[in-house]
């Protein structure tokens, strides 16, 4: 089993001036010690307007950053929202791309409809339209980062004429893609549409052992056809994490932060009324804490024995990764950067030592089913060499010459006309 760290960038209230810089500061630091321990992932939302919950609205800035500072560590969007009202397909792919590059071809490619009021009505996107925006956005921005030219498209939700989307990835035809699932129904779309799934639900390991019956048996079926140019078999799930020899000094450090997690993602997507630049959510969440029950993801909080039971509970499940949520409510730096060094010292270890056989046997034996899924995929056809466009330059049509100023006095001149074809 694969492990990664999980990030939404809380920041409850009161804000010093410095506090949102100091929180990048520190998850950056996080990130650095988790690539040096041998964490596998590392996984940043995409969030917008969620005050306290999640202070994450460019991503792959973060990720480029996290890039620079580690070697190892997959870089995991968690994910871009899809829905072109939040990002045009190709400014995904190109961001997606760019990032393979820059990371030496380290990139996970998550993808996600959006889930909260406050997010669809400040972009426009209406609830009853995402599912088949993420659809429709997902499957061409997958075209555009395999194939050369991009043949174009006109669909519901948005449209765009050929062109040759660049720079291309290092992981061809693109990153492994994966879907945000919070519910067993989205899980069997993930399995379908042959993508890992990132389940974002809080389940105990015995629930999980049925969503992970479920999922590999769809993308052993025939239902199984890749929205993407290739299928990303895996299932990772979240939970909660604070690790110390101590119980009680873990909990002390670990188990607000994770109920602040919980409450406040409820708050945003089920039950709050919010307004904005108003509602101090950490004073709410501080007068009914106390009622609060633990969430099943409260078992990876506790001692290294603790952690380990719980963990092995979810590889006797099948989970393919655990993502940790560390970063929650008020929990401290020093104290997440503890609880890491703890995990990987007493804790991954013996689970690493077994990856390579586990993953070994789980290619061989999937790897006819992934092939025929492939084969099942209707593909995209490519342009005809006829229909790619002449585009002209909006020099062709100008009035007056164009010349490229300097800033020092002089000035560059380009041709007017192009020299292979001017008389």
């Amino acid at each position: 089993m694969k492990f990664g760290i999980f990030y939404e960038h809380q920041l409850p209230q009161p804000w010093e001036d410095d506090a949102e810089q100091r929180l990048y500061r520190d998850a950056l630091e996080q990130v650095e010690l988790a690539d040096r321990l041998g964490i596998d992932y590392v996984w940043e939302v995409e969030h917008h307007f969620l005050e306290e919950y999640s202070h994450s609205s460019a991503p792959e800035v973060f990720l480029a950053a996290c890039s620079q500072r580690t070697t190892n560590i997959r870089l995991g969007h968690g994910i871009t929202l899809m829905p072109p009202h939040y990002n045009h397909p190709a400014r995904v792919a190109e961001r997606i791309a760019t990032l393979d590059l820059v990371s030496n071809g380290r990139v996970e490619w998550g993808t996600g409809e959006s889930a909260t009021a406050v997010e669809m009505g400040g972009f426009g996107v209406e609830p009853n339209d995402k599912r088949a925006m993420w659809e429709e956005a997902t499957e061409q921005a997958a075209n555009m980062l395999a194939m050369r030219p991009y043949p174009g498209f006109t669909g519901r939700w948005f449209e765009m004429p050929c062109r040759n989307l660049v720079p291309k990835p290092v992981q061809k035809p693109h990153p492994p893609m994966w879907v945000a699932c919070s519910r067993r129904e989205t899980i069997h779309l993930a399995a379908r549409k042959g993508l890992g799934a990132l389940a974002f639900a809080f389940l105990e390991p015995e629930q999980a052992a049925k969503w992970v019956e479920e999922y590999y048996a769809i993308i052993k079926s025939e239902e199984c056809v890749p929205i993407g140019h290739r299928v990303n078999p895996n299932i990772a799930i979240v939970t909660g994490m604070s690790c110390h020899p101590d119980e009680a000094e873990a909990i002390r450090r670990g188990l607000d932060g994770f109920k602040f997690f919980g409450y406040s993602l409820g708050y945003y997507a089920v039950f709050g009324e919010h307004r904005p630049g108003r509602t101090n959510l950490w004073e709410r969440f501080l007068q009914v804490k106390d009622r609060l029950p633990d969430n099943a993801g409260r078992g990876g909080i506790g001692t290294p024995a603790q952690l380990r039971e719980h963990l092995l509970r979810y590889e006797r499940a099948g989970i393919d990764q655990v993502m940790f949520v560390q970063q929650s409510g008020g929990n401290r730096h020093e104290h997440i950067c503890q609880s890491l060094e703890t995990f990987a010292a007493a804790v991954m270890p013996e689970f690493k030592e077994r990856e390579p056989d586990r993953i070994a046997r789980k290619e061989r034996e999937l790897a006819p089913y992934i092939e025929a899924a492939l084969a099942r995929k209707p593909r995209m056809a490519p342009a005809a060499e006829a229909a790619i466009p002449l585009v002209e330059a909006l020099g062709r049509k100008a009035a007056v010459p164009i010349v490229l100023g300097g800033d020092r006095g002089g000035a560059i001149s380009i041709p007017t006309a192009d020299p292979l074809t001017a008389g």
